[in-house]
């Protein structure tokens, strides 16, 4: 699960332009881990077992993993790091040792989420170094996961209609935002989420092998509002621009 800043309006980098700037800035969990930890819930529900969130972060990622658990997520793991972010290869690598000594202990997992890119720096990397370190398949990209016996469907969005792929478990998918409507946590949910087991250790940091160069904030488009008029005299204002999206 990754934890991305919540920003307001447009991103603003690091001097140094090898992160975002968050001082400011709350944090969430990104939209593409918010749609797997949803389909992971629907998925026991349907078919029973019992479902785990995994994030490698600071202290404070706690709360997103209550948040996780209040929405149905049955135990958490919490890979505490400080300091600065991990690349890929190493988030991947402190994940894996992770997956690897909780199937060691309770059995190997049917299926694994990650989100399809980091929603902050765009990587797409963390999902595909463990399924291949696993020695699973994997399908990425996806809009659609279903489970089928003892295989699952994956379906990814492409022009004209849908590619369907079905993939033997155990196995790794990557999913996208708009895969589901994540739900909302009541207040009982959340209580009993703070009741939850979370299982933390703080992995050692390896010597990065990846370079960053810098990160770039695309050119967008700025949405501004207009201020019309006021009272009365903005009335002609506000006709002229109805009728000139075809509503009046």
């Amino acid at each position: 699960m990754k934890r991305v800043p919540l920003t307001g309006g447009r991103i603003t980098l690091t001097e140094d332009a090898q992160a975002i700037e968050t001082r400011h800035l709350g944090f969430t969990i990104s939209p593409h881990e918010e749609c797997g930890v949803e389909a992971a819930v629907r998925l026991i529900e349907a078919h029973g077992g019992e479902s785990v969130v995994l994030t490698l972060g600071p202290a404070e990622a706690e709360e997103q993993l209550r948040d996780a658990m209040a929405l149905g997520i049955d135990r958490a793991i919490h890979l505490v790091s400080e300091g600065e972010e991990w690349d890929p290869q190493a988030t991947a690598g402190a994940i894996l040792d992770a997956v690897r000594g909780d199937e060691a202990a309770n059995g190997a997992f049917d299926l694994v989420f990650f989100g399809n890119e980091a929603a902050d720096s765009g990587g797409y990397q963390v999902g595909i170094r463990i399924a291949t370190a696993l020695g699973r398949p994997v399908a990425t990209g996806l809009k659609g996961v279903a489970i089928d016996g003892a295989s699952v469907r994956c379906e990814q969005e492409v022009a004209g209609g849908r590619d369907v792929y079905v993939l033997p478990l155990p196995a790794v998918v990557t999913v996208l935002e708009g895969l589901n409507l994540p739900r909302y946590p009541s207040v009982p949910a959340k209580l009993r989420a703070q009741r939850k087991p979370i299982d933390s250790s703080s992995p050692p940091r390896p010597e990065s092998r990846l370079e960053k160069v810098r990160l770039v904030v695309p050119e967008g488009q700025a949405k501004e509002a207009v201020v019309l008029g006021r009272g009365a005299d903005a009335a002609p204002a506000v006709v002229e621009v109805l009728q000139r999206i075809g509503v009046a």
